[in-house]
């Protein structure tokens, strides 16, 4: 299993409790649908507000399996792209959109059942001037990412993996997981050993 799957299988709380939390997107960032989970490489957008050329053009350049990850700078008035430029995206294999920034027809884009984390929805478009930068380290909702960097995204948001320390935070990741797993079988359902977690802990 390549490690971009291993990453999937894995809650975002567990591998950003490995990092203590510092890599993050901002909590807005959240998927359409709260069942998409996504991980991939990050291909990197900076996109003026208002101004999605450059979106196009990041959808062109990026290999299936990345994910675009796009500064908008916050921006929740113009969309980076509506349903029909997702579904190029989803057509041409990238795994999934990630977006400091809003979407519009969200309707159409539900539809297409195909993973995007964003802060919202709103009417207007973007222009196309054709300013902005691909594959350049970004910042995106309070992180910075570089191309490369490992993405992950479930319901309860998004959490970025630098590549150098990508093998020890999925090794910690999934130490973490099987923790979790073992302590809530152990206590699931049993009143005495709930008293029990609850006693050594607030004891510490």
């Amino acid at each position: 299993m390549s490690i971009i799957d291993q990453f999937k299988a894995v809650p975002t709380t567990c591998i950003s409790d490995t990092m203590q939390g510092m890599n993050n997107l901002d909590p807005a960032i959240k998927p359409l649908k709260g069942e998409y989970r996504v991980a991939g490489r990050a291909f990197t957008v900076k996109m003026p507000v208002g101004d999605n050329k450059v979106f196009l053009q990041a959808i062109r350049e990026a290999q299936p399996g990345d994910v675009l990850v796009v500064d908008a700078k916050g921006d929740t008035y113009r969309a980076i792209a509506g349903d029909f430029i997702v579904g190029l995206a989803q057509t041409l294999g990238i795994n999934g959109i990630i977006a400091d920034g809003v979407i519009r027809d969200i309707e159409g884009i539900k539809q297409l059942d195909y993973p995007v984390f964003c802060k919202g929805t709103t009417v207007a478009a973007s222009g196309k001037a054709g300013m902005g930068e691909i594959n350049v380290p970004i910042s995106c909702g309070g992180v910075t990412i570089h191309p490369g960097d490992i993405v992950v995204g479930d319901a309860d948001g998004v959490v970025v993996v630098p590549q150098a320390i990508e093998e020890e935070v999925l090794k910690k990741s999934i130490e973490k997981l099987d923790f979790d797993i073992k302590r809530a079988e152990k206590v699931s359902g049993k009143r005495d050993e709930v008293i029990k977690y609850l006693d050594n802990f607030l004891s510490k």
